[in-house]
């Protein structure tokens, strides 16, 4: 699978607390490896085709879109703004 990051997402990514940034990176590296790792708490988001969301720790989140084995993340932040949501 190969993980890429849109641009919204990667500036998202490079404010985040160094301590975070470890977290996305583990979690990412999870996804990589097993799409619904207990941990990810991997699920469909409603009303948007393709579009995932998985958890980071209990406040962020990441939303995804996968095609294929090609998933390019959208967002990433604390919980609302890490599902699309501000």
């Amino acid at each position: 699978m190969k993980i890429v990051f849109s641009q919204e997402a990667e500036r998202a990514f490079l404010k985040l607390a160094a301590p975070i940034q470890k977290k996305v990176k583990k979690q990412f590296l999870l996804l990589d490896q097993d799409f619904f790792y207990p941990s990810l708490y991997t699920k469909k988001m409603s009303g948007i085709p393709n579009e995932w969301e998985i958890r980071i720790d209990l406040h962020y989140r990441a939303s995804f879109c996968k095609e294929g084995d090609l998933i390019t993340i959208d967002s990433l932040g604390p919980h609302d703004t890490g599902l699309g949501k501000k």
